[in-house]
């Protein structure tokens, strides 16, 4: 039970968490007040404004470097942890996000020609753009600097 505890007392991951939650709350703000309609997938899916991964990693930062001092080992270690994550989320995985567009338009073309797919359409919204990315690092930034 003392481990238990002392993860959920942990601050730097209680500002990971609190970043996370109120990421992925703004995107169901967002979508809601974008698209007129309360999408569930926004609660727990991936990409869209403002990036949880990037808000996630930032908060850890933060925390990390106020409390660790922002040059100690384990501060390097999550910043460079952060670039990685941000990186991939507006690189690879925004790359395979396009490509599951392009790919899904194809089966939907030779669909409408006749020919008949079992397979279930993939996940288009994967990755971030820059801006959700940085929207995404400015939030954790806060949030990680609120909780230090």
């Amino acid at each position: 039970m003392s481990v238990l505890l002392g993860i959920l007392s942990n601050r730097v991951i209680q500002a990971a968490a609190l970043a996370w939650v109120i990421a992925q709350g703004l995107k169901v703000i967002l979508t809601l007040i974008i698209s007129g309609r309360f999408d569930s997938g926004r609660v727990f899916g991936s990409g869209g404004m403002p990036s949880s991964h990037s808000a996630m990693v930032c908060a850890m930062v933060m925390v990390i470097g106020f409390r660790e001092g922002f040059s100690s080992a384990v501060f390097a270690l999550a910043f460079c942890f952060a670039c990685v994550v941000m990186y991939d989320a507006a690189g690879v995985r925004r790359s395979a996000g396009k490509n599951a567009a392009v790919l899904n338009h194809l089966l939907d073309s030779l669909a409408g020609n006749g020919m008949v797919f079992n397979e279930e359409r993939l996940k288009e919204l994967v990755g971030h753009t820059p801006i959700q990315v940085s929207a995404g690092a400015l939030l954790g930034i806060l949030v990680g600097t609120l909780m230090a």
